[in-house]
Parts: C-alpha cells; structure tokens; sequence
C-alpha cells in the first residue's frame, strides 16, 4: 500500500510539472545556469563613510581578469585556471601556558600532526636526536655544545662554552579534542664530563626552558604560515605501537596487546576499526569502549536509503535493522605500560571466542597496514 501510494505520488509530480514552463524553461526556475559565468561582470567598490577603518578582503576563489573582459570574443582564449586557496594559520592555533612551576604549548593540531614540525625544530637548531618514541611522544636529543647549536640559538640561551645541554620534548593529547600539549625540560653538565645528568621534575633552569620554549613557539607558527603539511606516514606511524601481539588470557578468550600508552591506543583502534570496515554505533573514551555492530558496514551515508527509495518505502527498516544487529563492545583496558583490547557481548559477558577471534584479527591486520 506504501509503494503504491509513493507511484501515485510521482505521477502527480510528473503530471503537475509538465509542460511547466516557470519551471524548466530557458527562464525557468530549473534552467540551465552552467553558462551564467560568462556574463559575470565587476562592480564598483562599495564606498563606506569618511573615517571609518576598512580591511580589505582577499577573496578565496579570485575570478581570472580574462573572464570578464568584454574585449575577448567568447571562445578565442581558454579560461586560465583560478589561484591557489590561501593558506593562513589562525593566531591562537599556538599559544604559551604557565602555571606557578610549569610552563607549556597548546597546539591546535593532534600529537601526530606537531610530532615532525617539533622534531625538525631540534634539527633545525643543531640538536641531534639520541631517542624517539612516537608511542610515548618522547623526544631526546644527545648532550650538545654551544659551539654546535646554532649561533642564534645559542646566544640566546646563553650557554657558556664549558657546558653542554640535553634536551627532552613530550608532545601530549590536548584535555580538547584535536589538540596537544607540548612539555619542555633541559638538563646541563660540564663539557667532556661523560657524566650522566638525570632529567628533574621540573623545571632546573627556567630561563634556558623559557627560551627554548618561545623559540620553539615562534617556530611552529611560522611553519604554520608558510603553510604545514603533514606526512600520512608520519601520522601512522606516530599513533601506531611498536608492538602488536594477538594473545590469549588465562581462560581462554583472545586480546589483543598493545605496547602503547592508552591516548594513542585509543585513536590506533578508532582507526582500525573503521579500516575494517566495522560500524561502531558509539563510544564512551572514558570507560575505554567502541560500541560496535558487526552486521553493518562503517559506512553509515552509504547506508541511508535515497529519496526514491524512501518514497517507494524500499531500504530496510529501523525494525530489520535492529532484528539482524549483532552489537558488541571492543573494551580498551590499561595494564602497566600496554594496553589490552577484548571484545564482550556486553559488560558482564566475553564475546564468543570465535567471534572474538575474528574481530581482534581484523584489527590486528588493520593496525599493521
């Protein structure tokens, strides 16, 4: 009865709108504006009252000048292709926090976007790095002498000739969404001493930090209006964990282990979850769950039916859908430094081993690619 009355529905439409010519003629509602550029013309400039300040606007898809000059016979010359969109960083994408003992970065990027602009600061400024850990967002570098940094630099941090510098950068998830926190801390010694400096807790030379810091600061948005770009490599294999081991517990069921700090865990397993093609429904980042449902694909656009097919009711049904889900929950749990992904029926129940099996493999091969 519901298709039948979508058919008598379109009829009517096709019926009412025929031989409409408000609607599809040249002078239509529907006409053809494909050509309507070719006609484009300049205005005036918009005259605002003596003084009153104006900032001028660059637009972001200029017109070329060609298409609009009457002087050019339509077809004679192709129409030049129009400028690059402008790039721009907005001015509050970096900025410098303190508190009574600590100072920091907030970056409006992820961890894995800043991760290769940071570490090419260090390089950039003669630091050579001794250790990395994208998992832990560690930086080091090895002990340097003035006479090795660059000579901006080290005027600025005033570094004497007989000491050497070591520095550590840890690059954090922000407390928002798609940020990050930058932490700095240095340590000196005698040059040539060989001795070994342990890192402190905070802060041993607040000046030589504060420098590094506003310089690494300048840096970064500097970067940012010369127009960034980040390595889809990079971003990888920054969240990704330098160790993946598809294991068993001690009943029996399969989890996956992660040596991985639980932040990045739990944006690697977001991703692998859609590269699998598994449809999570929700996600509570706080008690470690991705709500999943493996009878549908992660594609939920895809999914939704069209028009037509909504008007001739075709598509399934919230009813059919929900008869044939299969939900289940992929729990992330920390445990010392890994992290431990299983799958459960739901809080009080694993999930069958097979299912389970199937699940956590997907993801591993996932997390590999």
């Amino acid at each position: 009865m519901k298709r039948l009355a979508g058919f008598s529905t379109l009829a009517l439409i096709i019926t009412g709108t025929s031989g409409c010519g408000w609607l599809w003629g040249d002078d239509g509602y529907f006409r053809d504006r494909g050509g309507d550029y070719l006609e484009a013309s300049q205005t005036p400039a918009m005259q605002v009252p003596d003084g009153v300040q104006v900032r001028g606007l660059d637009p972001l898809l200029p017109i070329p000048r060609r298409v609009a000059d009457l002087s050019v016979e339509p077809g004679s010359s192709e129409v030049p292709r129009p400028q690059r969109l402008p790039f721009a960083a907005e001015s509050g994408d970096f900025s410098l926090q303190s508190s009574e003992d600590a100072r920091w970065l907030v970056a409006i990027r992820t961890p894995a976007q800043v991760w290769t602009s940071v570490r090419q600061y260090l390089t950039d400024n003669g630091f050579a790095i001794a250790d990395e850990r994208p998992q832990t967002g560690e930086l080091v570098t090895d002990w340097q002498s003035g006479a090795r940094l660059d000579q901006a630099l080290a005027r600025n941090l005033g570094l004497p000739a007989d000491k050497e510098i070591r520095v550590r950068l840890r690059v954090e998830p922000g407390v928002q969404r798609s940020t990050s926190e930058i932490f700095l801390v240095s340590v000196q010694r005698p040059a040539g001493s060989g001795t070994d400096v342990p890192w402190p807790e905070t802060s041993s030379d607040k000046e030589v930090d504060r420098v590094l810091l506003d310089e690494l600061h300048a840096s970064l948005s500097r970067t940012a209006q010369e127009g960034d770009s980040v390595s889809l490599l990079a971003e990888r294999d920054f969240d990704a964990p330098s160790r993946v081991a598809l294991e068993t517990d001690g009943s029996g069921s399969p989890l996956l282990r992660l040596d991985s700090s639980f932040d990045r865990a739990w944006s690697r397993i977001g991703r692998a979850l859609e590269a699998s093609d598994i449809r999570v429904d929700d996600l509570d980042r706080t008690l470690g769950l991705y709500y999943i449902n493996l009878a549908e694909s992660a594609d939920k656009e895809a999914d939704k039916p069209g028009f037509f097919a909504r008007l001739f009711g075709f598509g399934d049904s919230k009813r059919e859908i929900e008869a044939r889900a299969e939900r289940y929950q992929v729990r992330l749990t920390s445990v010392a430094s890994d992290v431990l992904v299983t799958l459960e029926k739901d809080s009080d129940t694993q999930a069958p081993a097979d299912v389970a099996r199937r699940v956590l493999n997907q993801l591993n091969e996932s997390l590999g690619q």
